[in-house]
């Protein structure tokens, strides 16, 4: 009973801090000036980095599980700062589309929340936290089929209280 209760003081108090961090470090970071090391001194590692042949670089620092935020920060071909995106919006979630791959859902969406396997169904589902309500956290779904292609999206819902 007490653990519970302490993993959930944890959780409460993670959610109100990991945001507020954010908020103060993303104020420092200045498109157009921070450079790479700017951002890696200010932000940390990013999890995942992707380039792109025109020398563009997108770095990924997801909030998930227990945020609601998911940043991906691009460099110019320049490596200095040209935007800082937050990608768990209803824009985002509308852009997927049956037979995307994994990897172009995790560059949409970045890191997922959690991930499940459905043997029955042979089905892979990643999802994002996507909203928070008095006594009701609601969440993003992509189900993918066993090739790693999505099949589907949904949205579910879990009751705290």
């Amino acid at each position: 009973m007490l653990n519970r209760l302490f993993a959930g003081l944890l959780s409460g108090l993670m959610a109100i801090v990991l945001p507020a961090c954010d908020g103060l470090n993303l104020e420092k970071l200045k498109p157009g000036i921070s450079t790479l090391q700017d951002v890696r001194d200010i932000m940390g590692p990013p999890t995942m980095e992707w380039a792109d042949p025109d020398g563009t670089l997108t770095w990924e620092y997801p909030r998930t599980p227990e945020g609601i935020v998911n940043y991906m920060i691009v460099f110019g071909p320049d490596k200095r700062l040209r935007e800082v995106r937050q990608v768990l919006s209803e824009e985002n979630f509308a852009r997927v589309r049956e037979g995307m791959s994994r990897e172009e859902i995790r560059r949409l969406l970045g890191k997922p929340a959690h991930e499940f396997y459905f043997p029955l169904k042979k089905e892979h589902v990643w999802d994002w936290k996507s909203k928070v309500e008095p006594g009701m956290v609601w969440y993003f779904n992509v189900h993918f089929d066993e090739s790693g292609r999505v099949v589907r999206t949904s949205s579910s819902f879990d009751p705290k209280g």
